[in-house]
């Protein structure tokens, strides 16, 4: 019976609660509910913040309340998991207040929900440059904030998708091979370009094996006229792999690579 009681009590209470809100989300009076959107979001009820501050914002734009609505719209969206919305409003607060309490965390939390957004890298990375962008304006403005060292580690990685992205592209020219061109010497640009803008990428030996394997497809493959200089070729970027990585993991293949080559240069 007790039992009984507590959730009939219970389920009044949530009756009464839902029955609130809907009172409130058709209510024209803005302090009303920015006043009930506050009380959602002290009980984590984000869904409920989202729904009545879209219209509640524009209307306190100008006012001491700006700045906090803006905020915490931004961050209701953030706990929704909606990360295009809540980086929208983010940097709408630190654009419109940029001398706000919470101007550099709205930084931090603008680039982190792109970079959240990011997609795999064989998708389009125009969000990805977009939360590199971010990243690194927090970083311009806070060298030493809080979030600092997070950012840093959050821009290698996105950094590391972008030149992922530029090994699959090398990769796919590699497989085409003589596929309507010479796809080798596209790979070997690509891959190059690569290393160029990526330096530190983890993606550094894959990169580094395709260009000597393309070069190596590319002498195999060559005109008499060009052979020798292009063994030589294949054999300096064997070198260059091995200084970098003297245990790496394509070493035995590598190694193949050059007897084959420098075989070839001594007999030719």
């Amino acid at each position: 019976m007790i039992k009984r009681l507590c959730v009939a009590c219970l389920g009044l209470i949530l009756l009464s609660s839902c029955g609130e809100y809907y009172r409130v989300q058709k209510s024209t009076d803005v302090s009303e509910r920015y006043s009930y959107a506050k009380k959602c979001y002290n009980e984590k009820r984000y869904a409920r913040v989202v729904s009545l501050m879209e219209d509640v914002v524009p209307s306190l734009v100008g006012t001491t309340e700006g700045p906090q609505s803006t905020y915490l719209l931004a961050d209701a969206y953030f706990n929704e998991g909606q990360e295009a919305d809540a980086a929208r409003y983010f940097q709408n607060y630190y654009t419109s207040y940029p001398k706000a309490p919470m101007a550099e965390e709205a930084h931090f939390k603008a680039g982190y929900c792109l970079y959240q957004a990011s997609p795999d890298a064989r998708l389009d990375q125009s969000m990805t440059l977009g939360a590199i962008k971010e990243l690194q304006t927090y970083l311009d403005l806070y060298p030493k904030g809080e979030h600092a060292s997070t950012v840093q580690q959050m821009l290698f990685a996105l950094q590391d998708k972008l030149a992922y992205k530029e090994y699959l592209a090398a990769k796919l020219y590699y497989d085409l091979g003589l596929y309507l061109g010479n796809n080798y010497e596209s790979c070997v640009i690509t891959a190059q370009n690569a290393l160029k803008d990526y330096p530190y990428t983890k993606h550094k030996e894959d990169l580094y094996f395709l260009i000597l394997r393309a070069k190596q497809d590319q002498a195999e493959l060559s005109v008499p006229e060009k052979l020798q200089e292009r063994l030589r070729d294949v054999i300096d970027t064997y070198y260059a792999y091995i200084n970098d990585f003297p245990e790496g993991r394509y070493l035995k293949q590598a190694q193949r690579i050059y007897q084959r080559m420098n075989g070839r240069k001594s007999a030719d």
